[in-house]
């Protein structure tokens, strides 16, 4: 299962520069997964400051 981003995501970008495969980019209003790239390491999830990232 991928990971998802709630709407408590500030757009940082943490995430975004610790997914080892590349599966997150901006979205319309905050960051997003692809979840078909996602690997579901978690290494997203530990980077959020917010703990806006959990798994679906």
């Amino acid at each position: 299962m991928a990971h998802v981003i709630s709407d408590a995501c500030v757009s940082c970008g943490a995430c975004e520069s610790a997914c080892p495969v590349g599966a997150i980019s901006m979205g319309e209003d905050h960051m997003q997964i692809d979840a078909g790239a996602c690997v579901d390491c978690g290494a997203c999830e530990a980077a959020c400051p917010t703990g806006a990232i959990s798994a679906e």
